[in-house]
C-alpha cells in the first residue's frame, strides 16, 4: 500500500489547561498556553487512537514541536461567561470540565478510540471516568465485544477486560470554578498527534 501523502501519527500525548479572561478569545487562549499548545495551528480531528501510536508524555511530545507548526487533536474545550442573565452559561462559581478519553486495544495493529466529554458540576474523576466509558465502548463495539448498556461502568469494563481485546482507559481532565468576577473562563483537555 502506498502511504505517501497520508498521515498516521505514529505519537500522542495528552494535556490540559484552564484560562480566565474578561474576552471569550482570550480566555481561550489562555487555556491552550496552560496547556503547552498556544503557539501552534490546532486542527481538530475525531476520536481514533493510529495503530501502534505511543502514547508519550507532554514533556517529550512538546520539545518536537515547533511554533507555527500545524497539530492534529482531539480536543474537548468547555467555556463559560459569569453573565447572571446567560441561560446558556453556568452561573459564577459553578464548576466546569473538560475531559479526553482513550480506549487502548490489546492488539497493536488494532486501533483505538479517543472521546471528548465536556460538562457542568461534575468532578474530575466523574466526567474521566465518563469520557473512558465513552471510548471504551466505541472500542468494545468495534471489536464485537458484548456488553449490557444498562450495566454501570465498573461492571461494563469488567467485561471488556475479560474479552482480553481491551487493555487499558485512560483519561486527561480539566475542571475550573466558573470567574466570580465576571470574566470567561475555559477549560480544554486534548489528545495531540505526532508524526
Amino acid at each position: 500500500m502506498n502511504l505517501v501523502g497520508k498521515v498516521i501519527p505514529e505519537k500522542v500525548f495528552f494535556t490540559k489547561g484552564v484560562g480566565k479572561h474578561r474576552e471569550k478569545l482570550e480566555s481561550f487562549e489562555l487555556a491552550l498556553r496552560d496547556a503547552g499548545i498556544e503557539k501552534f495551528n490546532i486542527v481538530r480531528v475525531s476520536s481514533i487512537l493510529p495503530p501502534k501510536c505511543e502514547i508519550i508524555s507532554r514533556e517529550n511530545g512538546l520539545k518536537e514541536l515547533m511554533p507555527g507548526q500545524v497539530l492534529f487533536c482531539v480536543l474537548s474545550e468547555n467555556a463559560s461567561s459569569s453573565e447572571q442573565s446567560s441561560l446558556r452559561f453556568p452561573k459564577p462559581n459553578q464548576l466546569i470540565v473538560a475531559s479526553i478519553g482513550c480506549a487502548i486495544p490489546a492488539a497493536k495493529e488494532q486501533y483505538g478510540y479517543l472521546s471528548e466529554h465536556h460538562s457542568y458540576g461534575e468532578s474530575d474523576a466523574k466526567a474521566g471516568e465518563y469520557a473512558e466509558d465513552l471510548a471504551a465502548s466505541m472500542l468494545a463495539t468495534t471489536l464485537g465485544i458484548e456488553f449490557d448498556v444498562e450495566k454501570n461502568y465498573d461492571e461494563r469494563k469488567e467485561v471488556w477486560k475479560m474479552s482480553g481485546k481491551i487493555v487499558r482507559t485512560i483519561n486527561t481532565t480539566q475542571s475550573a470554578i466558573v470567574d466570580k468576577k465576571g470574566w470567561w473562563t475555559t477549560v480544554v483537555a486534548a489528545a495531540v498527534f505526532l508524526d
